[in-house]
């Protein structure tokens, strides 16, 4: 892997994380487009360079939701000792937090082999990218959009953690599962950015941790270099993306990420059918 196909890929894992485009896909096309040595193969570096560079873009969302996170988990563990504090809106978002993002984390762990090992690959993706491209646009123009975060409860968390659990299939997109599930229960499309984001924290650290962990020594001295510059490319991009995203949602609509998602899943379908990219 040469330096410009890090900042490449970084740059790619960084504007598709927090889009509901799904990055894991668009990261796993660009490196076979690119055919990177490593990463276009099949072997366990593929593994290893996806994990690492997740961790860049979610160091990224961390730095961006800072203040969020400390003022919920201040809440969170003040209302663990004081019984008077439970009533605080943050501390029951806390635990609407915690509670859904575990179902994504029970799925995950389960099927991981599975996951892994039979349903990567770029056949999958493209389906899953103009199928739930279709959901996330039906979402879209049927979701009341009426509902802040403040409106969440136990069963609205669960609905966008039971969205969130789907993106373990390629393709899918954790960001645009999650989105899709709350503008079905009536959100705002920024609320459900944003709760979307808060609920994919816990999840992609623990699975990027542990994915790095077992399969870091996989990468060589080269790959482990690209996937230092990638990571730090995702963070600066991926940045940009959240603020400009949740910006956007105040206003805009979701159809240019299902029409994107429609053209990428096509011509992904017709450049597999050609034999111009191995599956």
């Amino acid at each position: 892997m040469n330096l410009i196909h890090s900042i490449i890929l970084g740059i790619v894992q960084g504007l598709t994380e927090f889009l509901p485009v799904s990055s894991s896909a668009h990261v796993q096309i660009v490196s076979e487009l690119l055919n990177v040595k490593g990463l276009s193969d099949k072997n366990s570096a593929t593994t290893a360079f996806i994990a690492t560079i997740q961790l860049g873009t979610e160091a990224a969302v961390l730095i961006y939701f800072a203040k969020d996170i400390f003022r919920l988990a201040t809440a969170w563990f003040k209302g663990l000792f004081n019984k008077a504090s439970r009533a605080s809106s943050d501390y029951r978002l806390a635990w609407l937090v915690i509670m859904a993002s575990i179902p994504v984390g029970l799925v995950g762990f389960a099927f991981r082999t599975f996951i892994e090992n039979d349903v990567r690959n770029l056949w999958v993706i493209a389906f899953t990218l103009i199928s739930f491209a279709v959901v996330l646009y039906i979402a879209d123009k049927t979701g009341n959009k009426v509902k802040d975060i403040s409106k969440l409860d136990t069963k609205s968390a669960l609905v966008f953690g039971l969205g969130q659990m789907l993106s373990v299939i390629p393709g899918v997109s954790r960001s645009g599962a999650s989105i899709s599930f709350g503008l079905f229960a009536g959100f705002k499309r920024a609320d459900a950015a944003r709760f979307a984001f808060l609920i994919g924290i816990p999840a992609v650290l623990a699975s990027g941790l542990y994915e790095f962990k077992n399969s870091y020594q996989n990468l060589d001295s080269a790959d482990l270099t690209g996937t230092i510059v990638a990571t730090i490319t995702s963070f600066i991009v991926g940045y940009a993306v959240i603020a400009g995203l949740l910006k956007y949602l105040n206003k805009g609509s979701f159809l240019p990420f299902v029409i994107w998602r429609i053209v990428v899943g096509v011509g992904l379908i017709v450049m597999l059918s050609l034999g111009l990219i191995a599956a």
